[in-house]
């Protein structure tokens, strides 16, 4: 016999024994089932309500034999007439059933003992699988089965999804529970709803009764695109939250307090450190870098957290307004830190700024996790002391041991591929008690405006959308891998002429299941090919010293080709590379093809990006990658791409880390749903204005302790 079915509410209730007041008795071990509810994070009634069907089975039903077409999935009842076990062309369990207008064999690969008592010669069965023509007649393979009896329901079966250890019986049996015992009281004032809704008003609790158990006259295709109201109407509650959840953000932060960084050090005859990097540095600025740059200080000069995300394309020229933002905070006597993702991408904003700002008698602190303690401890007693007026580095910046003496701007690049624990870490190291740091999150990833209006409702957001005199435009080609050797004669050429060129590989090491040709043996082929000319390796698992070295000499001209995974896909800078050669292009993200294209093209010469793609055994590739390759060759505008980016992938994979704080949108689509998200916004001050509980209530609900993250 099964295990008993855990009680829904269980993993959900105080633990026996629990008094006000007083330490509860240590709670019994969790069940396999409880830790299976918890992965799907099933941890509250309303959690359980809201895990809504994958699909629906049609068991309302019984469909003859006769009437049956080969591909439908359909619902049986007959007696066993036949029950044996096979062993040609492999042990199998073979039974047949006679409806009354036809037979059918039902095959099963896996099955158990009980399998064959159950649907043993005489026995009335229900079964339900995909009907189809086989060598000895119709056929079933692996139909889900039952004794015959007991009437047929009256909604579809939902089938949700799950995990190892929880079968779909226990989940509905909890589901159900849950959405029987969930406080599914109207948060959202009715007048606001019937102003959208005004036909089809259903409640929350109808919404999701209808959508567990659907009833079997309601078109499938309604679920599919989820136009019915019930759909409308989880769409709109769960916009309002985010809604609701980043305005509330917003307001909390408002009410925090950061120090204004007004240059109230400085004499007015001194000439500040921001004027003297501004006179010094080799270009004029952009009008769309001065407007950002404006808008920087604006808030910097607020005893107000300045919650700003800086974005640009490729090239756009978003550290030097990131340096000069650090100027400001370094004028009126405050430390400021930068963090990485990667070393690379830290080393080269390390190498920009001292060449920027160590003329100017800045002192700079470097830390990652590859130093020598030396130089770590050198560093952190510049940290602590306040010698070190910039901090550059990669995660170790959050590190417990890093200490600042007064940090007052902390800068994230590429700030969607920090976990937010890890954002928030660096928000903490301000020493002053009470006060938050500003933060100025910076991304070569443009936020296509859907999503700035949602998942990043709660920044304020600056955007470099020019890039910068004197870039040449790239010419992107999508080539057959067949023609490689082509390729590598424009290598040559490209050598001979004094250029350098990128070759990026998607993986390091062979694969069994994933036929590409790594990094490793590319190098070995053009070094090879190429005796003249200096060809590099560069590689993740390389030794930190090696990597270094490699990047130096690819920077400094004396390496003519780079053979890389993606570890340079950002911050890698040189003038000189004209040629970026990408295989299996048709393995990688849009955003990474644009991030990976942005290494050309910085310098006076013309510049090309080919995307080198495979189909392997397939006759063409796949719809998915075409689009990306399409989208590549017809634009180098880096918004349009995030656009494209956004249709191809949706939200998820496209907002990166972030997602592991701000809940993802389950139910809308934003793409398709504009509409309410415009009223969501439009209706979320006035809910926190007039109707505070009901916000509360509702941002509880959907969100749970998840909301804490928007600080972030």
């Amino acid at each position: 016999m099964p295990p008993p079915v855990p009680k829904a509410s269980e993993p959900l209730a105080a633990p026996a024994g629990a008094v006000a007041g007083k330490v509860p008795a240590p709670a019994e071990p969790r069940s396999a089932i409880q830790k299976a509810l918890d992965k799907l994070g099933l941890r509250r009634d309303i959690d359980l309500a809201l895990h809504l069907p994958l699909r629906y089975e049609d068991e309302t039903r019984i469909v003859m034999l006769k009437d049956a077409r080969d591909g439908d999935m359909v619902q049986i009842e007959g007696h066993v007439t036949n029950s044996e076990i096979s062993f040609r062309p492999r042990r199998q369990l073979r039974v047949t059933i006679d409806d009354g207008s036809d037979t059918c064999v039902l095959r099963f690969i896996n099955f158990y003992p009980s399998h064959q008592k159950t649907m043993s010669v005489g026995a009335l069965i229900r079964v339900r699988g995909e009907i189809r023509g086989g060598f000895v007649g119709r056929e079933m393979v692996h139909p889900s089965f039952k004794l015959a009896g007991g009437e047929l329901p009256g909604a579809l079966t939902p089938v949700y999804s799950t995990v190892a250890g929880l079968p779909q019986a226990y989940l509905r049996k909890a589901v159900l529970g849950g959405l029987g015992r969930a406080d599914l009281s109207e948060t959202i004032p009715a007048p606001f709803l019937s102003k959208k809704l005004p036909q089809t008003l259903l409640s929350l609790r109808q919404a999701l009764q209808f959508l567990h158990h659907p009833t079997p006259d309601v078109a499938l295709s309604v679920f599919e695109d989820r136009s019915h109201p019930a759909w409308q109407r989880l769409k709109a509650e769960e916009l309002l939250a985010q809604q609701l959840s980043q305005l509330q953000a917003r307001r909390v932060r408002a009410a925090m307090r950061a120090p204004p960084l007004l240059n109230s050090g400085l004499q007015n005859t001194q000439c500040t450190l921001h004027d003297q990097l501004l006179e010094r540095l080799p270009f004029r600025l952009t009008a769309a870098q001065q407007r950002v740059g404006a808008e920087i200080a604006a808030d910097l000069n607020k005893n107000i957290p300045m919650h700003r995300l800086l974005q640009g394309d490729v090239g756009s020229g978003k550290t030097v307004v990131a340096a000069l933002a650090a100027a400001r905070c370094m004028d009126a006597g405050w430390q400021c830190a930068l963090m990485a993702p990667t070393e690379i991408l830290a080393e080269q904003h390390f190498r920009k700024l001292i060449t920027w700002l160590e003329p100017l008698g800045v002192k700079t602190a470097w830390l990652t996790g590859s130093q020598k303690a030396k130089e770590r401890r050198e560093a952190l007693a510049m940290i602590a002391s306040g010698e070190a007026a910039l901090v550059v580095g990669t995660h170790a910046v959050i590190q417990d041991k890093v200490i600042f003496k007064n940090l007052a701007l902390a800068i994230i690049d590429e700030q969607h591929r920090f976990g937010v624990a890890q954002r928030l870490a660096l928000r903490s190291k301000m020493g002053d008690g009470g006060q938050e740091p500003h933060l100025l999150m910076m991304t070569a990833t443009p936020i296509p405006r859907t999503l700035a209006m949602s998942y990043y409702a709660d920044l304020d957001v600056s955007t470099i959308d020019e890039l910068p005199p004197g870039r040449t435009p790239i010419v992107t080609k999508v080539v057959n891998d067949a023609r490689r050797d082509e390729i590598v004669e424009r290598i040559r050429a490209q050598v001979a002429e004094g250029r350098q060129v990128y070759w990026v590989c998607p993986l390091i090491e062979e694969s069994e299941s994933i036929d590409l040709v790594n990094a490793t043996q590319t190098h070995e082929v053009l070094a090879a090919t190429l005796p003249d000319a200096l060809v590099g390796l560069l590689h993740s698992r390389m030794p930190v010293a090696e990597k270094k070295a490699v990047m130096s000499l690819f920077n400094e001209g004396l390496m003519a080709v780079l053979v890389s995974t993606t570890v340079i896909e950002v911050g890698v800078d040189v003038p000189n590379a004209s040629l970026m050669v990408i295989e299996h292009a048709e393995r990688f993200g849009l955003s990474q093809l644009h991030q990976l294209r942005g290494r050309v093209g910085r310098g006076a010469a013309a510049s090309a990006c080919v995307l080198l793609y495979s189909t392997g055994d397939a006759p063409r590739l796949g719809e998915t990658a075409r689009a990306r390759l399409k989208a590549m060759v017809e634009t180098n505008d880096g918004f349009e791409i995030a656009r494209r980016d956004l249709e191809i992938r949706g939200p998820g994979e496209f907002l990166g880390a972030r997602q592991s704080g701000a809940p993802l949108l389950r139910f809308a689509d934003l793409q398709t749903d504009t509409d309410w998200l415009e009223w969501a916004r439009a209706l979320a001050p006035q809910m926190l204005d007039q109707h505070a509980d009901l916000a509360r209530r509702h941002i509880l609900r959907w969100l749970g302790g998840k909301a804490e993250f928007l600080k972030a």
